[in-house]
């Protein structure tokens, strides 16, 4: 018989697009996602009796079981999409931090929380900081682990190994008492850092793309196989990097077993890099705010991002079209906002077409007609946002 115990948050999350109502969190996702890949699954968490009674359809729907621990607060992350910066109620600052709730098991998976914390007494235990400002180190609070493996994404390691190459931060996590770090890099993958050394897995490419919990999904798969199942660091790192996609394209837990993920013919994802021309009108208020959005967002996936209403601004036409046209020279590929038809997007388009570069265009309300032209010079059209980003800079 095999368990796990999973300690972490469990939050409210709404998004906008695609529409997401849901109670998940860190904790509840990783136990929704593990369904089926350990025999016994107990989840800790803080809960306001009223959230813990909603609580309860997901764990019988899961088949886990939840050891509520009392608090009055509850928090929520809202999203406009998946990769927008949530607002999350109450503001931290606002919350009374709770008592640490106390962990004794073989085999742990600890997240770290906004509202309190987890003290883990485990055998192996997989910790994730999931914080992007100030992570605790694993044992500030007292916690041990007799082998413990850390799995945190870019930003998260060089907090608490110090520097600015992860890979260093990693190593210098070792040196503290850490088995194993698993540096997360998006589209890069995964680095698996250990003393005899350096590995690598790659991320997977999906249709879609639902960013929200994907790095749950990881750390839960790595703690089930390489904290419960015995399997090696890089093979479960290897499933965990499949599971995460099998999440993202299908927002869908559980996340499917072995046998079914290493059958998945997926193309690895590949971070392409260079410089992307933006093509968007910038007229309105939602336009503006769009245009921003999708300059932050490519940027944050590893792309030189040229913005004309940044780079360029307002002016005469003589001035402001050979400055754009000049950048479309140089640029790699050109992201496109259609929704509105606007003249000089579409001129963009096709002047990129002709050149041979291309276009990855985000269109939720124009028609097929509007789109005719689009289409049939072989432009990548998508209706999801976040899911247009990373495939620019995927470049499929």
């Amino acid at each position: 018989m095999t368990a796990i115990t999973i300690a972490g948050g469990v939050y409210h999350e709404r998004c906008i697009w695609p529409d997401w109502d849901q109670l998940y969190g860190s904790a509840g996702r990783a136990a929704a996602a593990l369904s089926g890949h350990v025999d016994t699954i107990t989840l800790r968490s803080y809960f306001r009796p009223d959230v813990a009674t909603r609580f309860a359809q997901y764990a019988n729907l899961y088949g886990f079981t939840f050891d509520p621990v009392h608090t009055e607060q509850v928090v929520s992350f809202e999203y406009i999409h998946s990769l927008s910066v949530p607002l999350i109620r109450p503001a931290p600052v606002m919350l009374t931090p709770n008592l640490p709730i106390p962990v004794s098991a073989s085999v742990v998976l600890r997240f770290g929380m906004l509202e309190g914390c987890a003290r883990v007494d485990a055998e192996r235990c997989v910790y994730d900081p999931q914080s992007a400002f100030r992570p605790e180190p694993f044992d500030a609070n007292g916690s041990t682990a007799k082998h413990l493996a850390i799995v945190a994404n870019q930003g998260e390691t060089l907090a608490l190994g110090g520097g600015n190459d992860p890979i260093a931060a990693a190593q210098s996590l070792l040196k503290r008492g850490a088995e194993v770090v698993v540096v997360k890099s998006g589209a890069k993958g995964a680095y698996i850092v250990e003393a005899s050394g350096a590995s690598h897995v790659s991320a997977y490419r999906t249709d879609r793309v639902w960013t929200v919990g994907s790095g749950d999904v990881f750390a839960a798969i790595f703690a089930a196989y390489w904290g419960v199942h015995g399997a090696t660091t890089v093979h479960a790192a290897e499933l965990a990097s499949r599971a995460v996609a099998a999440y993202v394209e299908s927002m869908a837990l559980p996340v499917p077993l072995p046998p079914v993920l290493l059958q998945s013919s997926r193309p690895k994802t590949v971070a392409a890099g260079g410089k992307v021309y933006l093509a968007a009108p910038f007229f309105t208020l939602g336009q503006r705010w769009l245009v921003d959005e999708a300059r932050r967002g490519l940027g944050e996936l590893g792309l030189e991002v040229f913005s004309p209403v940044h780079d360029v601004g307002a002016g005469p036409a003589d001035q402001v079209a050979p400055a754009d046209l000049a950048a479309l020279d140089v640029c790699d590929a050109v992201f496109a906002i259609l929704d509105g038809t606007d003249s000089g997007t579409l001129f963009e388009v096709g002047y990129a077409r002709a050149r041979g570069k291309p276009v990855y265009a985000l269109a939720q309300t124009v028609s097929d007609e509007d789109l005719k032209m689009v289409q049939g010079s072989n432009c990548r059209i998508f209706d999801d946002f976040v899911t247009a980003l990373h495939h620019t800079a995927w470049r499929t």
